[in-house]
Protein backbone atom coordinates (compact mmCIF):
# COMPACT_ATOMS: atom_id res chain seq x y z
CA UNK A 1 0.00 0.00 0.00
CA UNK A 2 0.91 3.85 -0.38
CA UNK A 3 1.58 5.37 3.18
CA UNK A 4 3.43 9.34 3.94
CA UNK A 5 6.75 7.45 5.31
CA UNK A 6 9.33 9.76 7.29
CA UNK A 7 13.04 8.38 8.43
CA UNK A 8 14.75 11.58 9.95
CA UNK A 9 13.19 14.82 11.74
CA UNK A 10 13.06 18.13 9.22
CA UNK A 11 11.02 20.20 7.35
CA UNK A 12 8.11 18.39 5.07
CA UNK A 13 10.43 17.33 2.66
CA UNK A 14 11.61 14.73 4.87
CA UNK A 15 7.90 13.37 4.40
CA UNK A 16 7.96 10.46 1.29
CA UNK A 17 5.15 8.48 -0.72
CA UNK A 18 6.02 4.87 -0.65
CA UNK A 19 5.18 0.85 -1.00
CA UNK A 20 4.91 -0.48 2.09
CA UNK A 21 3.28 -3.43 3.90
CA UNK A 22 -0.67 -3.27 4.74
CA UNK A 23 -1.17 -3.54 8.46
CA UNK A 24 -1.54 -7.56 9.21
CA UNK A 25 -5.04 -7.30 10.76
CA UNK A 26 -5.33 -9.23 14.35
CA UNK A 27 -8.27 -10.88 16.35
CA UNK A 28 -9.17 -7.56 17.83
CA UNK A 29 -8.68 -5.62 14.97
CA UNK A 30 -10.37 -3.63 12.41
CA UNK A 31 -8.60 -2.88 9.32
CA UNK A 32 -9.82 0.03 7.22
CA UNK A 33 -9.61 1.39 4.03
CA UNK A 34 -8.50 5.07 4.20
CA UNK A 35 -10.68 7.52 1.79
CA UNK A 36 -9.55 10.89 4.11
CA UNK A 37 -7.26 11.39 6.52
CA UNK A 38 -6.85 15.70 8.12
CA UNK A 39 -3.58 17.32 9.32
CA UNK A 40 -2.95 18.31 12.88
CA UNK A 41 -0.58 20.51 14.53
CA UNK A 42 1.17 17.02 16.07
CA UNK A 43 2.17 16.42 12.37
CA UNK A 44 3.53 19.77 11.87
CA UNK A 45 5.47 19.31 15.41
CA UNK A 46 6.82 15.65 14.65
CA UNK A 47 7.88 16.10 11.03
CA UNK A 48 10.35 18.91 12.55
CA UNK A 49 10.54 17.14 15.99
CA UNK A 50 10.17 21.03 17.21
CA UNK A 51 10.07 21.80 19.84
CA UNK A 52 12.51 19.19 21.06
CA UNK A 53 9.77 17.81 23.81
CA UNK A 54 8.34 15.77 20.76
CA UNK A 55 11.27 13.91 20.85
CA UNK A 56 11.29 12.76 24.14
CA UNK A 57 7.92 10.77 23.12
CA UNK A 58 7.97 10.45 19.69
CA UNK A 59 11.57 9.36 19.53
CA UNK A 60 14.62 10.92 20.13
CA UNK A 61 16.70 10.72 16.40
CA UNK A 62 13.40 9.42 14.46
CA UNK A 63 10.03 8.75 14.99
CA UNK A 64 9.31 5.83 16.18
CA UNK A 65 6.31 5.88 14.11
CA UNK A 66 7.36 6.71 10.62
CA UNK A 67 4.19 7.43 8.73
CA UNK A 68 2.18 10.24 10.39
CA UNK A 69 -1.53 11.11 10.94
CA UNK A 70 -3.98 10.12 13.64
CA UNK A 71 -7.41 11.28 11.85
CA UNK A 72 -8.75 9.06 10.01
CA UNK A 73 -12.09 8.06 8.49
CA UNK A 74 -13.00 5.29 6.02
CA UNK A 75 -15.01 1.91 4.71
CA UNK A 76 -13.96 -1.03 7.10
CA UNK A 77 -12.00 -4.00 5.12
CA UNK A 78 -11.88 -6.64 7.56
CA UNK A 79 -12.75 -7.30 11.00
CA UNK A 80 -10.54 -9.79 13.12
CA UNK A 81 -12.73 -12.74 14.73
CA UNK A 82 -13.18 -11.03 18.45
CA UNK A 83 -15.09 -7.32 17.10
CA UNK A 84 -18.63 -7.14 17.34
CA UNK A 85 -19.39 -4.13 16.52
CA UNK A 86 -18.32 -3.21 13.30
CA UNK A 87 -18.21 -5.47 9.76
CA UNK A 88 -16.94 -4.92 6.48
CA UNK A 89 -18.45 -2.14 4.40
CA UNK A 90 -19.07 -0.27 7.24
CA UNK A 91 -18.42 3.46 7.38
CA UNK A 92 -16.36 4.72 10.32
CA UNK A 93 -14.00 7.05 11.66
CA UNK A 94 -11.84 7.85 14.57
CA UNK A 95 -8.03 8.44 15.62
CA UNK A 96 -5.16 5.95 14.75
CA UNK A 97 -1.35 6.49 14.02
CA UNK A 98 -0.52 5.79 10.24
CA UNK A 99 -3.32 7.59 9.14
CA UNK A 100 -1.59 8.83 5.97
CA UNK A 101 -1.85 5.50 4.23
CA UNK A 102 -4.14 3.59 1.98
CA UNK A 103 -5.14 1.48 4.92
CA UNK A 104 -4.58 1.05 8.80
CA UNK A 105 -5.59 -0.90 11.31
CA UNK A 106 -6.89 -0.58 15.20
CA UNK A 107 -9.18 -1.68 18.05
CA UNK A 108 -12.50 -0.94 18.21
CA UNK A 109 -12.39 1.44 20.59
CA UNK A 110 -10.56 3.76 17.76
CA UNK A 111 -13.54 4.12 15.42
CA UNK A 112 -17.15 4.88 15.55
CA UNK A 113 -19.66 4.69 12.69
CA UNK A 114 -19.58 7.74 10.23
CA UNK A 115 -22.73 9.97 10.66
CA UNK A 116 -24.72 9.32 7.14
CA UNK A 117 -24.85 13.09 6.59
CA UNK A 118 -21.21 13.70 6.66
CA UNK A 119 -18.77 13.11 4.08
CA UNK A 120 -15.63 11.27 4.87
CA UNK A 121 -13.30 14.59 4.63
CA UNK A 122 -15.56 15.87 6.97
CA UNK A 123 -15.24 13.08 9.37
CA UNK A 124 -11.95 12.79 9.40
CA UNK A 125 -11.40 16.40 10.53
CA UNK A 126 -13.16 15.66 13.61
CA UNK A 127 -11.22 13.22 16.03
CA UNK A 128 -8.37 15.58 17.61
CA UNK A 129 -9.72 18.76 17.01
CA UNK A 130 -13.12 18.48 17.82
CA UNK A 131 -12.40 16.28 21.10
CA UNK A 132 -9.72 18.81 22.16
CA UNK A 133 -13.01 21.39 22.06
CA UNK A 134 -15.42 19.63 23.59
CA UNK A 135 -12.50 18.24 26.71
CA UNK A 136 -11.49 21.73 27.11
CA UNK A 137 -14.95 23.32 27.11
CA UNK A 138 -17.11 20.89 29.18
CA UNK A 139 -14.29 19.08 31.29
CA UNK A 140 -11.38 21.39 32.03
CA UNK A 141 -13.85 24.90 31.87
CA UNK A 142 -17.18 23.57 32.89
CA UNK A 143 -19.20 25.57 30.45
CA UNK A 144 -22.60 26.36 31.68
CA UNK A 145 -25.98 27.09 29.51
CA UNK A 146 -25.69 31.00 29.62
CA UNK A 147 -22.19 31.96 30.43
CA UNK A 148 -20.33 34.53 28.11
CA UNK A 149 -17.60 32.24 26.52
CA UNK A 150 -14.79 33.52 24.06
CA UNK A 151 -12.98 31.25 21.50
CA UNK A 152 -9.42 33.00 20.91
CA UNK A 153 -8.52 31.45 17.73
CA UNK A 154 -12.05 30.49 16.33
CA UNK A 155 -11.63 30.11 12.66
CA UNK A 156 -8.99 27.23 13.88
CA UNK A 157 -9.32 23.68 13.28
CA UNK A 158 -10.00 23.58 16.97
CA UNK A 159 -11.59 27.18 16.94
CA UNK A 160 -14.48 26.44 14.84
CA UNK A 161 -15.91 23.37 16.68
CA UNK A 162 -15.10 25.21 20.20
CA UNK A 163 -17.42 27.73 18.38
CA UNK A 164 -20.12 25.32 17.71
CA UNK A 165 -19.66 22.93 21.11
CA UNK A 166 -20.12 26.36 22.98
CA UNK A 167 -23.39 27.15 21.23
CA UNK A 168 -24.46 23.70 21.10
CA UNK A 169 -23.84 24.11 25.41
CA UNK A 170 -26.08 27.23 25.52
CA UNK A 171 -23.13 30.19 25.77
CA UNK A 172 -23.61 33.25 24.56
CA UNK A 173 -20.40 32.98 22.03
CA UNK A 174 -17.35 35.57 20.89
CA UNK A 175 -14.90 34.54 18.32
CA UNK A 176 -11.91 35.86 17.86
CA UNK A 177 -10.23 35.68 14.53
CA UNK A 178 -8.74 37.61 11.74
CA UNK A 179 -10.52 39.85 9.43
CA UNK A 180 -10.74 37.54 6.76
CA UNK A 181 -12.81 34.90 8.56
CA UNK A 182 -15.17 37.25 10.68
CA UNK A 183 -17.93 36.00 8.26
CA UNK A 184 -16.97 32.52 8.73
CA UNK A 185 -17.30 32.58 12.36
CA UNK A 186 -20.77 34.21 12.45
CA UNK A 187 -21.44 31.68 9.78
CA UNK A 188 -21.02 29.06 12.45
CA UNK A 189 -22.99 30.73 15.47
CA UNK A 190 -20.82 32.81 17.25
CA UNK A 191 -23.17 35.83 18.72
CA UNK A 192 -19.99 38.70 18.65
CA UNK A 193 -16.65 38.29 16.30
CA UNK A 194 -14.16 40.17 17.19
CA UNK A 195 -11.01 41.03 14.34
CA UNK A 196 -7.88 41.23 16.00
CA UNK A 197 -6.72 43.55 14.00
CA UNK A 198 -8.85 46.22 15.11
CA UNK A 199 -9.76 45.31 18.21
CA UNK A 200 -7.73 43.67 21.85
CA UNK A 201 -10.31 41.58 23.82
CA UNK A 202 -8.10 41.64 26.78
CA UNK A 203 -8.47 45.73 26.70
CA UNK A 204 -12.22 46.16 26.03
CA UNK A 205 -15.11 46.27 29.02
CA UNK A 206 -16.71 43.18 28.29
CA UNK A 207 -15.73 40.24 30.32
CA UNK A 208 -16.20 36.93 30.07
CA UNK A 209 -16.73 33.41 32.17
CA UNK A 210 -15.15 31.40 30.19
CA UNK A 211 -12.08 32.25 28.01
CA UNK A 212 -11.08 29.30 25.94
CA UNK A 213 -7.81 30.17 24.49
CA UNK A 214 -6.71 28.31 21.38
CA UNK A 215 -4.18 31.02 19.64
CA UNK A 216 -1.70 32.00 22.79
CA UNK A 217 -1.18 35.07 21.65
CA UNK A 218 -1.71 36.64 24.45
CA UNK A 219 -0.27 35.97 28.14
CA UNK A 220 -2.41 34.55 30.86
CA UNK A 221 -2.18 37.46 32.99
CA UNK A 222 -3.02 39.71 29.98
CA UNK A 223 -6.39 37.34 29.30
CA UNK A 224 -7.21 37.27 32.90
CA UNK A 225 -7.88 40.62 32.38
CA UNK A 226 -10.88 39.82 30.69
CA UNK A 227 -12.64 37.68 32.84
CA UNK A 228 -15.21 37.79 35.27
CA UNK A 229 -14.25 37.65 38.62
CA UNK A 230 -14.88 33.89 39.23
CA UNK A 231 -13.93 33.13 35.51
CA UNK A 232 -11.61 30.40 34.27
CA UNK A 233 -8.82 30.87 31.23
CA UNK A 234 -8.70 27.23 29.61
CA UNK A 235 -5.02 27.49 27.29
CA UNK A 236 -5.55 24.84 24.77
CA UNK A 237 -2.87 25.86 22.35
CA UNK A 238 -0.88 28.24 20.84
CA UNK A 239 -2.02 28.56 17.04
CA UNK A 240 -1.08 32.27 16.82
CA UNK A 241 2.48 32.24 17.89
CA UNK A 242 5.40 32.42 15.78
CA UNK A 243 7.46 30.82 18.27
CA UNK A 244 5.67 28.57 20.78
CA UNK A 245 6.75 27.97 24.21
CA UNK A 246 5.29 25.48 26.75
CA UNK A 247 6.20 27.99 29.73
CA UNK A 248 2.52 29.28 29.96
CA UNK A 249 1.25 25.45 30.23
CA UNK A 250 3.65 25.17 33.41
CA UNK A 251 3.09 28.24 35.45
CA UNK A 252 -0.78 28.39 34.91
CA UNK A 253 -1.60 25.94 37.47
CA UNK A 254 0.59 27.42 39.92
CA UNK A 255 -0.65 30.75 39.19
CA UNK A 256 -3.85 29.39 39.43
CA UNK A 257 -3.45 28.93 43.31
CA UNK A 258 -2.95 32.51 43.91
CA UNK A 259 -5.92 33.99 41.65
CA UNK A 260 -9.55 34.44 42.12
CA UNK A 261 -9.81 32.67 38.36
CA UNK A 262 -9.37 29.20 37.66
CA UNK A 263 -6.36 28.63 35.08
CA UNK A 264 -6.61 25.72 33.67
CA UNK A 265 -4.30 23.24 31.08
CA UNK A 266 -4.80 19.78 29.66
CA UNK A 267 -3.74 17.36 27.40
CA UNK A 268 -6.44 15.80 24.91
CA UNK A 269 -7.17 12.19 25.60
CA UNK A 270 -8.90 10.08 23.02
CA UNK A 271 -12.07 9.21 24.23
CA UNK A 272 -14.66 6.37 21.94
CA UNK A 273 -17.74 8.42 24.31
CA UNK A 274 -16.22 11.58 23.16
CA UNK A 275 -16.40 10.87 19.71
CA UNK A 276 -20.12 9.07 20.19
CA UNK A 277 -21.38 12.31 22.10
CA UNK A 278 -19.52 14.31 19.12
CA UNK A 279 -21.35 11.88 16.85
CA UNK A 280 -24.64 13.22 18.22
CA UNK A 281 -23.68 16.87 17.57
CA UNK A 282 -22.90 15.96 14.23
CA UNK A 283 -26.11 14.54 13.59
CA UNK A 284 -28.54 16.73 15.39
CA UNK A 285 -26.86 19.68 12.98
CA UNK A 286 -25.36 21.35 15.97
CA UNK A 287 -21.75 20.76 15.11
CA UNK A 288 -20.74 20.71 10.96
CA UNK A 289 -16.78 20.33 10.87
CA UNK A 290 -15.29 23.08 8.18
CA UNK A 291 -12.78 21.94 5.64
CA UNK A 292 -10.22 24.42 4.27
CA UNK A 293 -8.29 22.57 1.92
CA UNK A 294 -7.66 18.80 0.57
CA UNK A 295 -4.86 17.52 -0.44
CA UNK A 296 -4.41 14.32 -2.57
CA UNK A 297 -1.87 11.59 -0.32
CA UNK A 298 0.76 12.48 -2.48
CA UNK A 299 1.20 16.23 -1.57
CA UNK A 300 0.64 15.43 2.30
CA UNK A 301 3.97 17.27 2.72
CA UNK A 302 2.20 20.09 0.94
CA UNK A 303 -0.58 19.79 3.34
CA UNK A 304 1.66 19.77 6.43
CA UNK A 305 3.86 23.00 5.24
CA UNK A 306 0.76 24.84 4.63
CA UNK A 307 -0.69 23.87 8.25
CA UNK A 308 2.51 25.01 9.71
CA UNK A 309 3.42 28.13 8.04
CA UNK A 310 0.17 29.61 6.81
CA UNK A 311 -2.99 30.30 8.56
CA UNK A 312 -5.43 27.66 7.15
CA UNK A 313 -9.41 28.45 7.91
CA UNK A 314 -10.39 25.05 9.93
CA UNK A 315 -9.12 21.67 8.90
CA UNK A 316 -6.38 20.63 6.01
CA UNK A 317 -7.86 17.23 4.93
CA UNK A 318 -5.84 14.42 3.15
CA UNK A 319 -7.74 12.78 0.65
CA UNK A 320 -7.14 8.80 -1.57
Amino acid sequence: MKAIVQDRYGSPDVLELREIEKPAIEEAGVLVRVRAASVNALDWHVTRGVPFLVRMTEGLRRPKIPVRGVDVAGTVEAVGTKVTQFQPGDEVFGMRSAAFAEYVCGKEKSFVPKPAGLTFEQAAAVPVAAETALQGLRDKGQIRPGQKVLINGASGGVGTFAVQIAKAFGADVTGVCSPRNVDMIQSIGAERVIDYSREDFTRDEQRYDLIFDVAGNHSPSDCRRALNPNGTLVLAGQSGRKKPTILPFLTAPVVSRFVRHRLVTFVTKHSKEDLLALNELMETGKVTPVVDRLYPLREAPEAIRYLGEGHPRAKVVITM
